[in-house]
């Protein structure tokens, strides 16, 4: 079922994804070769709790196993989503999604940022280039009277145009008093199909796209999405809201941005 929210809700929402977008700027500032994604989520717990607030990662099932392990998903290189957080330090040239979520005064937010980890190869920049620019063209197609396929459309469109590969098994979707509602929002479709978008639909959209094949796989931990041909995968995502007919963005990357002086 479909919850558009109220212009009470839509404050909520976007007072949690705020918060999100204020932990990711926490990471940007320490995110340099030598440190580990574990030490990177000990620090977005710390701060997201400090704030009032409950990562709502941690602690969340899985179908397939047990319940996830840590407060961000830190999903390294060829590693598409779903990544957990360990000890092994984060090397020069390499990119990290960071995908982080908190629960705050009963509403949900949820935004992810693939950084750079030193000096990045110039092919892997062009990937997070385009699939950053994928995301607002979704958020661009996210207009009251369209639908649900004219974001996807968007976002798949852009990307196969670069030769990059859109993963098809992971998806946007609804967000609210719950991190996933309805509807889904795949990063692939056609324009005109798909739910209609009305003024008070919140939805996470959230490119996952890879340099090869789009072609994924399970890691053993059961939760760690990789690519099968070892490529490297880059990770975005905004939640907006429907409103005054066009998207809001309640989230930012602003921060981030200013941090890392925009590299791509």
């Amino acid at each position: 079922m479909i919850f558009l929210k109220t212009e009470d809700e839509i404050d909520l929402l976007r007072s949690a994804n705020q918060l999100v977008s204020k932990t990711h700027a926490e990471l940007a500032k320490v995110i340099k070769p030598g440190v580990t994604t574990a030490q990177l989520d000990k620090l977005a717990e710390e701060f997201i709790r400090d704030h009032g607030a409950i990562p709502t990662f941690k602690g969340f099932p899985n179908p397939y196993g047990g319940p996830f392990p840590a407060s961000i998903c830190a999903s390294v290189n060829d590693q598409v989503v779903h990544g957990i957080p360990n000890d092994i330090p984060l090397k020069d040239g390499d990119i990290v999604s960071i995908d982080c979520g908190t629960l705050l005064n009963g509403f949900c937010g949820d935004s992810c940022y693939t950084f750079c980890v030193g000096e990045v190869a110039d092919e892997i920049k062009q990937l997070l280039k385009v699939t950053k620019e994928s995301l607002y063209k979704g958020i661009e197609a996210a207009l009251a009277g369209k639908r649900i396929g004219d974001i996807s459309h968007a976002v798949q469109a852009h990307c196969e145009k670069h030769g990059y590969g859109v993963v098809r098994e992971f998806v946007g979707h609804g967000i609210g008093k719950e991190m996933h509602e309805d509807p889904q929002v795949p990063n692939y479709g056609r324009p005109g199909n798909g739910p209609l978008l009305k003024n008070g639909l919140c939805l996470a959209i959230e490119p996952m796209i890879t340099l090869g094949s789009p072609k994924i796989g399970m890691m053993p931990d059961r939760w760690t999405i990789k690519t099968l041909d070892g490529k490297c995968a880059a990770h975005f995502e905004h939640t907006i809201a429907i409103h005054h007919g066009k998207a809001e963005i309640l989230s930012s990357f602003e921060e981030i941005e200013k941090i890392e002086g925009k590299l791509y």
